[in-house]
Formats: C-alpha cells, structure tokens, sequence
C-alpha cells in the first residue's frame, strides 16, 4: 500500500518540480506522460545543456536535472538514481544550493530505502527534512516528511509514522498543499489497513477523495482509486474491487504510467484471486509481471510473487507456486518484510504439505507462526501507540489553541469593537426574525386559503363529475325508451296505427316502463348519495320478506325468460340495517341476475346465520364475468354497463351503488364469478339485537 503512494508522490515530483526550478524545460514535458518518454527527454535535455555555450556543472539547472533524471530513473535504473544523487549533492555543497542538496538527499534516502536499508534512507530523509526547514524551503520540507513517515512505516513503527504525517499535514494546511494532503491523508489510510481497521481507513478515503475532487487531477483520482481497490479487495468487497480497480487500469494505460499500471493489473489479479478465479488471477499477474520487467521495485514485486504464488496453487501447478513462493520468500528476507515471509511461509508450508515434506512443511509452519506471533502482539502494541499518539497530538494542539487564545484575550480593544458589532448584529437578527415570524403568519395564512381552494376545487369536479353522468344516463337510458313510447303515442294519434296493432306493442312498452322506473329509482338513490351524503336509519327488519317482495315484483321479468326465482332465506331472518336502502340493494341484486341469467336458468336468494351477523347471497346460472369485469363492478362511478341475455340495459350504478349502501350499514359485499357457469354476489347485515339474544 504505502509504495504507492511513494510513486504518486514521485509522480508529483517530476511534474511539479520542473516547473518551479526551470521553466523552458516544464513547457516541454508537460504533454508527456509516458514514464519512458519523460526518462528520454530528460536525457536529451541534460546533453542540449552540456553543449551549451556557457555551460557550468555548477548551475542550478544542471542539477536539477540531475535530481530530476534521479527520481525518474528510480523504478527503472535505481544504481543511476544513487549516482545522479551523490552527483547532485557534490556539486550542491560546492555552491551552496540548498535546494538541491535537499533534493539530492531525498533521492537517496528513496535509494537506499529500495535496497531494503531502513537505518539509512531515515538518516538521508531526516537531514534533508532538517535542511529543507532551515533553508524555508517549504514544499521540499514537505516531500521528505512524508517520505519519512512512509519509511516508519516499512519498518513497522506505525506510531512514529503516524505523528510524523501528522506534522505534515498540518504543514500542508498552513501551505494550502492540496496534493501533499492528498498523498499523506492516503498514507494514514495505509496504516489502518495494515492494522485491517477497514472502517478507519474508509474514513480517511473519503477525505482524500475529496481533495482530490477539489484538485482536479485524473492522474491523483486514478492513484486513490486504485489503493481502495486493494481495500475492498481485503474486504472482501470484491464487485466494488473490480469497478474501482477497472476505472483505475483504464487512466493508466491512456496515460502509459508503467509503475502504476503494473501495480493497478497486480490488484486486479488479486481481485479474481480473492474469487478464486485463478486462471483469470494468474493473467493479470502476468500482465503485471511483464511491466515489473522493466521496473527495478524489490518491495513491490513481492507482494506480485506472493499473489502469483496463491493463483499458481489454486491452480494446482504446485511447481510454478512453489518457484514463485520461494522467490518472494528470497526478497522478503533480503527487506526483512515481515509480512512478506509471513505469506511466503504460509504457502511453502502448503505446498510441502502437498508433496508429502513434512519435515520441510513443519519448517515453513514454525516460520510463519512465529512471524505471525511477533506481529500479532507488534500489531496490538502499535495499536495502542497510535491511539495514544493521536490523543497526545490531539492534547498538544488543544494547549496549543488556548495559548493562543489567552494572547488574544491581552487585545482588549479588540473586545469592545466586537461587542458593538455583536449589538449591531443582534439587532439586525431580531429584525430579520421579527420579519421572519410576520412572512411565517402570512405563509401560513396562504397554505389555509390554497388549502380551502383546492378543498372547493375537488368538490367542484365531484359536482361536474356527478352532473356529467346524470346526463349521460339520463340521455343514453332514459331518453331513448320514452323517445320510443313517444313516437309510437304519435303514429297511434295520427292513425297510422290502428288499435290492434298498438296492442301488439304493449308487452313491450310495459316492459320499457318497468324499466325507466328501475333506473329511475336507482338514479334518485344514486344522485341522493352524490349529492347530499347517503343517510343511513337502521333499524330491526326482516331480510325475508324483503327477499320476497322482490321476487314477486320481478316473478313476471322472471316468467318472461323462464327463470326460477327460489328463496332459501329462513323465516323471521332479522337484521339491524336501514330497510330501503337493503330494498335497493336485493332488488338490484335480483334484477342483474335475471339480467345476465339465460331462460331456463335458476336464481337463488340464501342467508347463513354467522356469530352476529346474516350472509345473504344472490346466486344465478347466468353467464358470469371475467376477472377485469369483476375487478371494476364495485368501483365508485365506474359505469360498467353491458347488455343482458335478452338485451336488456343498464345504468352502470346498481353495484356501485349497493356497496356504498352495504358499507354505510357496516357489511361488505363481493362477488364469485366463473364465465359461463354463473355469478354468485355476496353481502353480510349485522343481526338485530333479538337475534343475537336466540343465537347466544
């Protein structure tokens, strides 16, 4: 993790560095971006300059360059980075440039931290920090700080990593160094993951994502980006591994940053690993492992040779892991990497175990679970360090804050300003409340009047809504039977008609009539319900006879297409309901069955006595309804209207309007239907109280 961030900070340092310390050279690397590319024109540029007229060893640019071709050498050639650094420094300490004996230091502080030589890179790093504060060189001062703490961090003292980013965050922030903040907030990040705090490390993502956003920078974003894949891959996390690892991978090979993109396939590879999708693993190890060809990264290539190892195993080629294992184990011992030889261990120890070496398996297993003893209480004693190391940190910069306010407090003019501005403020804020109230009393005043309109708005439509479907029955039913019986009266007056041939029609007027009277009927009840509310006046009754007035008022409707009305209601069936309105609803019941029932079909009128309440239903041998049909019957105002067996017309409100009337009385109605084999419609009354008294 931490190397990463090692490489964004060199990035920085090829691009950034140039522009402060030689202008011409800047402008003409600012369109490159291969690592490759940049490596050439430097060289280029170091023999353009020596061929000069004036050339000096001792000018500044020449040694910039040379600190520069240093850091870009790094990963490629890390012996010419040593002797471009020393070069740098000599020349440096002859003329007394500070820049670049800083400079030249942190180049080979990064060497000797390559080669494994911790005691070292922290000398080369900690001189160079020190020399760079001296000189006021601010942003050097800031490079190797961060280069310190990430050299703590190789050798596992995450507490003193920890204080010194810090430090140099806070630096930062006195600076405004956006992209310093960036890479050491990162580096923090990089701690907790070793500590596998996932959480705390997520934490610091999300602040670095966000200076990030504020830089701008697509190289930074694809940097971060990789380094949380890599922590959802240890997380498991392996679908968001993918997407970030991905978008990463595709900034890389645009802008060809070999020593990113190699590291970006390395997380991909483990990303299909932790899936244990090993042939897929070992591709992208590949693809990683070709780059590392070209680069000079010991500390990086272990943890490729460990994953290559695991993908090698998994895909039982037991010789190729054990090569790689062994390999990886090599580099971890020459870095002294524990985590390293823990892993490498771990997988020798399998392999051996495989092959049937005991004795080589128990090796590797003494070896890995005495790493793994050692840095599992290093873990949970540097655990401890950070925690109190940011507590201490967090204490000091409190004392640090009050005595900083206790010298303010010396400024008492200072005060008394600030205290009129306060009284000019409050009265401001009291007249912007006093405002606030009075534009709240009016809102609200506003909310209750739009409320009201919209109230008188919806019961306009209700009113338009109940007048349109007035009209539309009384012109589509009602007007044209009595145009018809009108019509016939005229042809009869006017003797067109003789009176034997009017008789002929008198079936059918008096079947026209009986009609009009029942849509009538159903339309006043309806138009009474919509207009005024449904009044509802319960009281005791007998469901009995009810059913049989009905029958005998519609035994002629019945008669006319040979249908049989049969009543099983028991006698004295009493119900607390409002009578008419229960008329209504038998009558509308029992005149849709007829309605919809061919000749010769059977109409039943049932009741079964529950606990306290009667269940009457209407069955019929008629031609029943599908599912839609039954679905919007009962729906308020939604005038499913059809024609009978006979031909026969309707309003569309008979069933809306018996469920209002059902509802009112406290019952429910439905409806069982099967096509072609008839409807059965139910409906519950609550029984009257002498009812309740003989069923209990």
């Amino acid at each position: 993790m931490s190397r990463i961030k090692t490489k964004k900070l060199f990035q920085l340092n090829h691009i950034k560095c140039t522009f402060a310390f030689f202008a011409v050279v800047a402008l003409s690397f600012q369109n490159i971006s291969a690592q490759q590319s940049s490596i050439d024109s430097l060289k280029l540029r170091l023999t353009e300059y020596k061929n000069t007229v004036n050339f000096s060893t001792k000018d500044s640019v020449y040694v910039n360059l040379l600190n520069t071709l240093g850091d870009e050498l790094r990963y490629y050639k890390t012996d010419s980075l040593f002797s471009l650094s020393l070069e740098a420094m000599r020349i440096s300490q002859e003329t007394n440039y500070k820049a670049g004996e800083c400079r030249a230091l942190l180049g080979l502080g990064n060497y000797y931290s390559d080669k494994g030589n911790s005691k070292l890179a922290i000398e080369n790093f900690k001189k160079g920090r020190d020399l760079a504060a001296e000189s006021s060189e601010n942003k050097l001062e800031l490079r190797i700080q961060n280069n310190l703490g990430l050299e703590y961090t190789f050798v596992g003292d995450y507490a003193r990593a920890l204080e010194i980013f810090l430090i140099g965050i806070e630096k930062a922030e006195a600076q405004n160094s956006k992209k310093m903040l960036s890479i050491m907030n990162e580096n923090i990040a990089s701690l907790y993951v070793a500590q596998k705090d996932f959480k705390q490390a997520l934490e610091f993502y999300k602040e670095v994502k966000k200076i990030n956003a504020e830089l701008k920078n697509e190289i930074f974003t694809a940097e971060t980006t990789s380094n949380i894949a890599s922590l959802y891959a240890e997380m498991g996390e392996l679908e968001y591994a993918m997407f970030n690892i991905n978008s990463s991978i595709s900034v890389f090979e645009r802008l060809q940053i070999t020593d990113w993109l190699a590291y970006a396939y390395e997380i991909k590879g483990k990303t299909y690993l932790k899936q244990k999708k090993y042939k897929w693993a070992l591709h992208w190890y590949r693809q990683s492992e070709m780059l590392h060809d070209k680069l000079q990264d010991t500390r990086g290539e272990i943890s490729l040779l460990n994953g290559m190892a695991q993908a090698y195993f998994g895909n039982h080629q037991d010789s190729l892991s054990k090569t790689h294992a062994l390999k990886a184990y090599k580099f971890s011992n020459e870095l002294n990497f524990k985590e390293g030889i823990q892993e490498c261990a771990e997988t020798l120890y399998l392999i051996s175990k495989k092959e049937a070496d005991y004795a080589t398996a128990l090796k590797f297993h003494e070896i890995y679970q005495t790493v793994t003893d050692t840095l599992s209480r290093s873990e949970n004693k540097k655990s401890l360090t950070m925690l109190k190391t940011q507590v201490d940190y967090e204490r000091q910069k409190e004392e640090w804050e009050i005595a900083n306010e206790k010298s303010l407090a010396k400024q008492r003019n200072y005060v008394y300003i600030a205290v009129f501005i306060l009284f000019i403020f409050l009265t401001v804020t009291i007249l912007i409340k006093r405002s606030e109230k009075i534009q709240r009393k009016l809102n609200t005043e506003l909310n209750i009047k739009q409320n009201n309109l919209e109230i008188r708005e919806s019961e306009l439509s209700e009113i338009n809504a109940t007048k349109d479907k007035l009209f539309s029955i009384i012109g589509h039913d009602l007007r044209g039977p009595i145009g018809a019986f009108q019509g016939l009266l005229n042809l009869f007056r006017d003797g067109e008609m003789n009176q034997e041939e009017f008789m002929t029609f008198i079936p059918k007027l008096r079947n026209d009539i009986e009609n009009i009277s029942f849509t009538l009927n159903n339309l006043l009840s309806w138009g009474q319900s919509q207009m005024n509310g449904l009044i509802t006046k319960p009281s005791k009754i007998a469901v009995d006879a009810l059913v049989n007035d009905n029958i005998r008022l519609l035994s002629e409707l019945a008669q006319n297409k040979s249908i049989q009305l049969i009543s099983r209601v028991p006698n004295n069936t009493l119900a607390w309901t409002d009578g008419d309105q229960i008329d209504i609803v038998i009558r509308n019941l029992i005149s849709n069955a007829l309605k919809f029932t061919p000749e010769d079909g059977i109409i039943t009128v049932e009741a079964v006595e529950k606990n306290d309440y009667w269940e009457i239903s209407v069955r019929d041998t008629g031609i029943g309804m599908d599912e839609e049909t039954k679905r919007l019957i009962f729906e308020e105002n939604s005038a499913v209207t059809t024609y009978g067996t006979n031909d026969e017309k309707g309003t569309g409100l008979g069933l809306s309007l018996c469920k209002e009337m059902i509802e009112k009385n406290n019952g429910s109605i439905w409806v069982e239907s099967i096509p072609n084999k008839g409807s059965s419609f139910y409906f519950t009354l609550t029984k009257s109280n002498e009812a309740l008294k003989k069923a209990s």
